[in-house]
């Protein structure tokens, strides 16, 4: 027989035995009979007593099975009995060395026979740790048997036990590497093996913690462990033989970290905070703190009981607050919350593990900060029973005055903002009282115009209250009541006309110097002494004007309901009426003068021009009457034509249509193409009727067979009217100014460029002045210059003549020479300017040109010149005899030459 055999099994720690409640009840059996069998129980426990552990179990005998019993303890508070007979505990409560002795009743509830048994409660005494230790031996684990022969077969056998787990504390002192179990094969009589495990702590993360003597199976434990670590181990045992062959399966060791008190709670938060509303009844929920253990929830070390170790204030009672020890749930125990009074409470809150045992468990504290909330439990009070003020009048948002209140409640909330409202002595509304955000007062304001001649004082009843309405059970009535005196203060008013307009009829026509009416106003200011002027102040059509005095209106021009000025008959005029007040103030009123009719106006005829073909089929025209009067003093119309010329009525005809309308035909067969002016004699409706000749344009032109002018000077032909023709001349002035400004800026500019000099002295230019350069040189002999463009065109042979702009020797020209003009043979003075004019302008344009402050040479004189060198002025000449005295007339520019030849001697 195959068997593993199994070192001694290390001891259980301590703390598992006391962390189990043991409970021993004992009893005697007996003959059937009703009721308890015992007369006493007893039940000896390992720890405190807890609130609903199960303590023992009451037998009761029922003999006949038919009874319904109900079970009572002597003590409810902390005791309870189920159906069944279990005992549980109703609070938790230290178990005193003393026994501690409750009676249960039995109670039939039919018969109400009642039976009663005494239960006794005793402390366990604890063992010594050594003992304990001594009081065990090291297990041996066995591996299971695989196979037995059986008749020659191989069968399994059947294992019928499990290898219970292997409980280790956490937290152990050693020493180490500490045996746990031995692992044997019964192999190892004939063999020679090896045992080894695997698993998370030996061979796997994290390993090491687990080792085994690979000869004698040793299984022991190298550190320390942590439950909050690693909870649980699951290892394997292996053993194999010195080949490496398994010669056993497997087999699993689990190994259980007993928890041990090593963690104490930890508040989730360090500082809570909640709030409660002022006045709330006791038992009111105000907020619940928590904590964590990381000790095992399920024992003792993980149970958390709550307490508050101190309030502050105290007041108005020390123990306004209580907790829940299990859930941590915080409520009001007092009633006294007056926020008033006191705003916030401080509460250090502890939690302890262990259920709370103050000797065993480990504690923590947490600050809890309860805030009590404003309730409306003040009512708004005036600082005053009445206020005052006051008002100029006719003026409006105005503060009148500002009313005060004080509150007790929290500021800027809504029991604490005020509401205000006028109760009495304002039946028209002209206050209202608004309030200030800020400081909660209540600003009287005036809304509509107050009048000091009405009224000269309001008193008015005021209330204020709460936007919310007042807390229940508060004791105060929920408004406070007050009274303003307003004051009206009299200022000067504007003088002011009745009616307003003034609507008066008249008929057009009126000459000047008729009274039409008397407009004046009325000053409210009954209590002043004071005089209105009158003044005009809008008359459109300068038709009107006022006595300044009385106020009568008299007319000083015509009266003509057709006026532009006039709209829908009404004509409308405005008049200022000023009193002498301090300060003087005024009012404006409307005059409306409602213009009857008369017949003052001739009808026109309308269109004034027309179209007509120079045949009479197709041929017509339609006209019509234009009346400036209304009805009945315009249609219906009469339309006819005059008797002179002859000419009229043998040519045309016309037809009334209706009482507007009217028809002119061509009478002839034929009529020339040309404009003709036909004169129509219109009459109006009026009484006298009012009659009038009208002329009508009429263009007679040739027609296609649509009745359409063909002629090509239709336009012309059908002439233009006034202000197209205005127009068209317009147009045309407007060009003709604008070429011309064109003209005038192109000479303007040519004249500019003809204008460019040196900016020197005139007395110093070098057109007018011989200059000296320092040169000693042989005159312009040396140079072979070609002056033959100033000689005289008649003395100089053809041949004889060079190319225009003849340089000197020593200029290279680099673009093409621009055409120099020639002058011209005769020595007008102004053809000799002109010359030099155009020389200079060729000059300015050159590209090859010397810089402008270089000497331009406009033509060489040459060799053999008939005018003479100018290199020397005392040469011997027949210049002399000349008169240069012409020389005065060209300009500033030969001054010093008509000085130096036309001065005489000199």
């Amino acid at each position: 027989m195959c068997r593993i055999v199994g070192a001694p099994r290390t001891l259980l720690p301590l703390l598992a035995a006391l962390l189990q409640a043991s409970v021993e009840a004992s009893g005697e059996i007996s003959l059937c009979k009703t009721g308890f069998p015992e007369d006493v129980y007893s039940a000896v426990l390992s720890r405190d007593v807890l609130e609903g552990q199960p303590l023992l179990n009451v037998k009761f005998s029922n003999c006949n099975g038919k009874r319904k019993v109900q079970y009572e303890s002597s003590e409810p508070a902390d005791f309870k009995v189920d159906e069944d007979g279990m005992v549980y505990a109703v609070r938790s409560f230290p178990l005193s060395s003393e026994h501690s002795k409750f009676l249960i009743y039995a109670q039939d509830k039919e018969t109400q026979e009642k039976w009663q048994v005494a239960v006794k409660l005793s402390l366990r005494p604890a063992l010594p740790e050594d003992s304990v230790k001594e009081s065990r031996e090291i297990e041996e684990i066995v591996f299971p048997r695989q196979v037995t022969k059986h008749n020659g077969y191989l069968q399994r056998q059947k294992r019928d036990w499990v290898i219970p787990p292997i409980n280790l504390p956490e937290n152990s002192r050693g020493p180490f590497p500490q045996e746990l179990v031995r692992i044997r094969s019964d192999r190892d009589k004939n063999l020679s093996l090896r045992y080894s495990v695997t698993g998370p702590g030996a061979d796997q993360p994290p390993t090491g913690i687990f080792i085994i003597n690979p000869i004698s199976g040793q299984l022991s434990v190298t550190k320390p462990l942590d439950r909050e670590l690693i909870a649980r181990f699951h290892l394997r045992a292996h053993a194999v033989d010195i080949n490496g062959n398994q010669v056993e399966n497997p087999i699993d060791i689990v190994i259980n970290v007993i928890d041990m008190n090593d963690n104490r709670p930890e508040f989730l938060h360090q500082v809570w905070n909640g709030t409660v509303p002022e006045g709330s009844k006791p038992g009111t929920y105000v907020m619940t703190v928590t904590a964590i253990d990381a000790d095992d929830p399920n024992a003792l070390n993980g149970m958390l009981r709550y307490r508050i170790l101190s309030q502050a204030p105290s007041t108005p009672s020390p123990n306004m607050f209580t907790i829940n020890n299990e859930t941590g749930d915080i409520i009001t125990v007092a009633a006294g919350l007056d926020r008033e009074k006191v705003q916030q409470y401080t509460l250090i809150i502890q939690a302890t593990d262990m259920e709370g045992n103050p000797t065993y468990g480990l504690s923590n504290t947490a600050t809890a900060v309860i805030t009590v909330t404003d309730v409306n439990d003040n009512p708004p009070e005036f600082t005053a029973m009445t206020f005052y003020g006051e008002v100029p009048e006719n003026r409006v948002d105005v503060i009148v005055a500002n009313l005060t209140v004080t509150d007790k409640d929290q500021p800027h909330t809504p029991a604490w903002n005020a509401v205000y409202r006028i109760s009495g002595g304002d039946p028209a509304g002209r206050f209202a009282i608004q309030t200030d955000p800020n400081s909660n007062d209540g600003l009287v304001t005036v809304v509509k115009p107050i009048d000091f001649e009405t009224n000269r004082m309001y008193v008015l009843t005021v209330a204020a209250e709460n936007q919310v309405p007042l807390a229940k059970g508060i004791q105060h009535p929920p408004q406070s009541t007050a009274t303003v005196s307003v004051t009206v203060i009299d200022v000067n008013e504007n003088p002011y006309f009745a009616p307003n307009p003034k609507i008066i009829r008249q008929e057009e026509g009126l000459h000047a110097g008729t009274m039409l009416t008397t407009f004046t106003a009325q000053d409210p200011d009954r209590y002043m002494q004071q005089s209105i002027r009158y003044t005009k102040l809008s008359d459109p059509a300068n038709w009107l004007k006022i006595d300044s005095v009385n106020g009568q209106i008299t007319t000083i021009a015509v009266l003509d309901r057709e006026s532009p000025n006039v709209k829908n008959n009404i004509y409308n005029a405005t008049f200022l009426a000023s009193d002498n007040g301090i300060p003087p103030m005024s009012g404006t009123g409307t005059l409306q003068i409602y213009l009857l009719d008369i017949n003052d106006n001739a009808p026109q005829v309308l269109p004034q021009e027309a179209e007509i073909c120079e045949t009479p089929d197709p041929n017509s025209i339609n006209i019509t009457a234009l009346d400036y009067d209304i009805d009945p003093n315009a249609g219906p119309f009469a339309f006819d034509l005059p008797l002179s010329p002859v000419t009229i009525k043998r040519n045309w005809t016309i037809t009334r249509l209706n009482g507007d309308f009217a028809q002119l035909n061509l009478k002839i067969k034929f009529l020339e193409a040309g404009i003709y002016e036909v004169p129509i004699i219109i009459t109006d409706s009026g009484n006298p009727p009012k009659s009038n000749i009208s002329i009508l344009r009429v263009k007679v032109c040739q027609c296609d067979s649509n009745g359409d002018c063909t002629d090509v000077d239709r336009i012309v032909g059908a002439g233009l009217g006034t202000g197209a023709i205005i127009a068209i001349l317009l147009c045309i002035i407007i060009l003709l100014i604008l070429v011309l400004m064109f003209v005038v800026w192109m000479k303007r500019r040519d004249k500019e460029r003809q204008a460019k000099q040196l900016l020197i002295d005139p007395e110093d230019d070098v057109r007018d002045n011989i200059l000296k350069y320092d040169e000693e040189g042989g005159g312009e002999e040396d140079q072979d210059y070609d002056l033959s463009q100033l000689q005289q065109p008649d003395t100089v042979e053809p041949d004889a003549i060079k190319p225009v702009g003849i340089r000197r020797l020593d200029e290279r020209p680099i673009h093409a020479e621009p055409q120099y003009p020639v002058r011209s043979a005769a020595p007008h003075p102004g053809d000799i300017g002109d010359f030099i004019n155009e020389g200079l302008k060729a000059a300015d344009n050159d590209p090859t040109a010397p810089p402008y402050d270089s000497l331009l040479v406009f033509d060489y004189e040459g060799s053999g010149s008939t005018a003479g060198s100018l290199s020397s002025l005392n040469s011997s000449s027949s210049g002399g005899e000349q008169d240069y005295d012409y020389l005065n007339d060209w300009g500033p520019r030969f001054k010093k030459l008509a000085d130096m030849y036309g001065g005489g001697d000199d």
